[in-house]
């Protein structure tokens, strides 16, 4: 009599960061619900949307088996839990990242149609034009945050911080976000101006004053970094979702970045024709900032 194999369901090995949008895959995990199937494979091209702090939305695309293409509906991050051969998607995850005796993976939702097995061959696809649009906005987000803290720090701080980010520049972008979130070349923060941030030493009266000269300022120093034209280079710890990935952008002298970051990115500057910030207050104490990229 022949063993039952009990399906081997680890971290799912992610590609995106490498650039690669098509990957044949084995199938890890299966589960159907009434109206979906929700797939696990050994490794994949797609970003999933993070259920923990959702900017970057999920990749856009298709799996094929026998020849037949399936729209991948959605994509999120889910946690295995291996004792109990259970899966978690999303925000019904009850685990931290790390957690021993758990794997998280990338589970691509389906209708429910499809019918597969744990160790069937299929190909994911990613619509490579649509996360490329990602790409590019979540990169320029990131530009654009280091920018503003620099045209900040030059004026509108009266006390230092003991909060810098990696320019050495007081982190008013880390102090004051409260949302964020990607979409095609673009990003948009929103910032809380409030008590906390002003006994921290912002002049805030000053800064709303001065608006539009801080949009000009932030779209100078956008322009001078992007004609570097510096590469964009993800690092990562290891193949897995878990492991900690960092975007890193030279842009001359005293001003390499470093940075935690989980999204998927350009792969250099020159993939922009620009990168222009608008900066709009929507109450007393509520900034805007959209980030486009061209």
């Amino acid at each position: 009599m022949s063993e039952v194999l009990t399906p081997q369901v680890l971290a799912t090995k992610v590609l995106f960061t490498q650039g690669i949008t098509q990957s044949l895959t084995k199938v890890s995990w299966v589960e159907q619900a009434d109206s979906s199937i929700y797939v696990v494979t050994e490794q994949t091209p797609f970003h999933p949307i993070s259920h923990i702090w959702p900017d970057h939305p999920a990749d856009k695309g298709i799996l094929v088996f026998n020849g037949k293409q399936h729209t991948v509906t959605d994509c999120v991050i889910g946690a295995f839990d291996i004792e109990n051969n259970k899966l978690y998607k999303g925000s019904d995850i009850p685990v931290k990242r790390g957690e021993e005796g758990w794997h998280f993976v990338v589970v691509h939702e389906l209708a429910a149609d499809l019918a597969l097995n744990v160790s069937d061959t299929v190909e994911l696809t990613v619509d490579a034009d649509y996360q490329a649009a990602l790409s590019r906005g979540h990169s320029a987000g990131h530009l654009a945050s280091y920018a503003l803290n620099k045209v900040l720090e030059q004026t509108y701080w009266r006390k230092d911080a003991s909060r810098k980010d990696v320019l050495n520049n007081r982190d008013f972008h880390s102090y004051a976000q409260v949302l964020s979130l990607v979409s095609e070349n673009q990003s948009t923060d929103s910032y809380r101006l409030g008590k906390t941030l002003k006994k921290r030493g912002l002049n805030v009266a000053e800064m709303l004053a001065d608006l539009a000269l801080i949009e000009t300022k932030v779209n100078d120093v956008l322009a001078t970094w992007l004609a570097t034209k510096a590469p964009v280079l993800m690092k990562c710890e290891g193949e897995a979702l878990t492991d900690s990935r960092f975007w890193c952008c030279d842009l001359g002298p005293g001003e390499s970045i470093t940075m935690p970051c989980g999204g998927s990115h350009v792969q250099s500057l020159i993939e922009y024709n620009g990168i222009k910030i608008a900066l709009t207050l929507k109450s007393e104490q509520d900034l805007e900032m959209i980030t486009t990229a061209s």
